[in-house]
C-alpha cells in the first residue's frame, strides 16, 4: 500500500498548530478544536470559519483515526490469519505486533496528512487553481452536519443521474 507520513512521529497536537498556522496566514478565523470523548484530548477535527465570494462559511475538517488505525493494522497483517477478536495475528513468527500497537502512529498519520492536504489546497486556492469552496465544499458544515454527510444521507438525489430498470 502506498500510504504518506505512515512513520510520522509528529505529535498531533503540534500537526494540529501547524494546520492552524496555514489557515490563520489563508485568512480562516475562528478556528477550534473538537475533541473525542476518550481518549482525553484526542482532537476529532478542526472547524474554521473562512471567507468566499458568497459570504462567510464554516468547514470541520474531521479525521478518522479508527479508520487509519484499522488500514495500518490490516496493512502489516497481510492476509495473515487473524485471532476471532482481530486484534492479533494468529500465528506467524516474524510478526511480534498487535493491533493496539498501531493506535498511536495511526492518529499520527491520519492528522499528517489532513496537514498536507489543507496545504495543498490552500496552494491550489492561492495560485488561481481552485476556488475556496471548491476545495471545501464536501466540509461545508451546517446544522450539525457536513455537506458530505447530508448528500450520503440523502442518497446522492439530484446529484447523480436517474437509473431505470
Amino acid at each position: 500500500m502506498f500510504l504518506k507520513n505512515y512513520t510520522s512521529d509528529i505529535p498531533v497536537s503540534q500537526t494540529a498548530y501547524r494546520i492552524e498556522q496555514v489557515l490563520i496566514k489563508c485568512g480562516a478565523a475562528g478556528i477550534a478544536k473538537e475533541y473525542a470523548p476518550a481518549p482525553p484530548g484526542t482532537i476529532a477535527a478542526l472547524s474554521f470559519q473562512i471567507e468566499t465570494p458568497t459570504g462567510k462559511i464554516s468547514i470541520r475538517l474531521p479525521v478518522a483515526v479508527d479508520r487509519a488505525w484499522q488500514a495500518l493494522w490490516l496493512d502489516y497483517a497481510d492476509g495473515d490469519k487473524l485471532t476471532p477478536d482481530g486484534q492479533q495475528i494468529f500465528w506467524n513468527p516474524r510478526k511480534k505486533k498487535v493491533r493496539a500497537d498501531f493506535k498511536e502512529q495511526a492518529e499520527r498519520t491520519a492528522w499528517k496528512i489532513i496537514q498536507d492536504w489543507v496545504e495543498v489546497q490552500m496552494s491550489m486556492i492561492q495560485l488561481k487553481q481552485a476556488d475556496t469552496l471548491e476545495v471545501f465544499l464536501p466540509y461545508v458544515y451546517r446544522d450539525g452536519q457536513t455537506t458530505y454527510q447530508r448528500l450520503v444521507a440523502s442518497g446522492c438525489r439530484g446529484l447523480l443521474p436517474e437509473t431505470t430498470t
